[in-house]
């Protein structure tokens, strides 16, 4: 998935039953989670927000 230019990659935890991912091709970390594709792509685009919003606080580049 990508959003604003930040490109996921996701899995699909079978043991568990939900869908987690990772954002890729930055020095943070930044993950996600959700149990239906919906779920999952809110969970990406939230955590690019705070991921944004953090930057912005801490006047860090991304």
């Amino acid at each position: 998935m990508i959003y604003k230019n930040y490109e996921s990659i996701v899995e699909f935890d079978d043991d568990a039953g939900f869908f987690h991912g990772e954002v890729i091709g930055i020095r943070d970390v930044i993950t996600f989670q959700g149990v239906s594709d919906e779920d999952l792509r809110t969970s990406f685009h939230q955590s690019v927000e705070d991921y944004l919003e953090f930057c912005k606080t801490k006047n860090k580049s991304r």
